[in-house]
């Protein structure tokens, strides 16, 4: 296991509704300490956060976030703000009442509208497995690859359950050329991150990852 090339993997998170400047501080100096792929941040903490870190240190946000049910201009709108303070990748949560309802021209064209706003950031498309069947995940595989988006990701994190070895293969199945799957939500130890990333995950969306390294430096190994 290569602690080093699991950590520039992660989406080191925090995005509890309770969050602090000084939390948030905190798991930018992690980061940065540990050479993250990127910190996942409220919008709100975007602008501080990217001015504190610089270019030391990609800064990810979240729109739409969690429940995806804002219309497409709300999204762009907050998409467009969140590039505009510095964010360099976005994630965005899907309508899935939309793709339930068969809107499959809907969902995609909000995924290309957002990927526009993001201005040649990356964009990750949020699709909650845990809320899909096994054809609306094949689906929204297809959906993100068509929309041009870098990567689908799998959970939010903040609903019914997270990601799944199954969920991680299925996707990585079934996206286009170019397309990398992102990992988020029950991932707590070295292991799991390993498991997620032979499974075809990219990258992994965890608070614990980091905590898990701390743990093993404070114990001395």
């Amino acid at each position: 296991m290569d602690i080093k090339n699991i950590l520039s993997k992660c989406d080191h998170t925090l995005l509890a509704q309770t969050s602090t400047w000084e939390q948030i501080k905190k798991i930018c100096d992690d980061g940065m300490k540990y050479a993250t792929a990127s910190v996942c941040i409220p919008p709100s903490f975007v602008k501080r956060a990217k001015e504190y870190v610089g270019d030391k240190l990609a800064i990810c946000t979240v729109i739409g976030f969690p429940n995806g049910y804002c219309t497409t201009a709300v999204k762009v709108f907050e998409t467009a703000d969140a590039v505009k303070n510095g964010a360099d990748e976005i994630d965005m949560v899907i309508n899935i009442g939309d793709l339930k309802d068969g809107k499959d021209d809907e969902v995609r064209e909000e995924i290309r509208q957002i990927k526009a706003a993001c201005n040649g950031k990356l964009l990750k498309v949020i699709i909650e497995t845990c809320l899909l069947t096994e054809d609306e995940k094949i689906r929204m595989c297809k959906l993100v690859t068509e929309a041009g988006a870098d990567y689908i990701k799998t959970s939010t994190g903040f609903s019914t359950a997270g990601a799944t070895l199954d969920d991680v293969k299925l996707m990585y199945a079934n996206v286009g050329e170019g397309v990398l799957v992102k990992a988020a939500g029950g991932i707590s130890n070295l292991d799991d991150a390993q498991a997620f990333i032979d499974a075809g995950a990219s990258r992994l969306g965890t608070s614990r990852v980091v905590k898990a390294v701390q743990g093993i430096e404070g114990s001395g190994y």
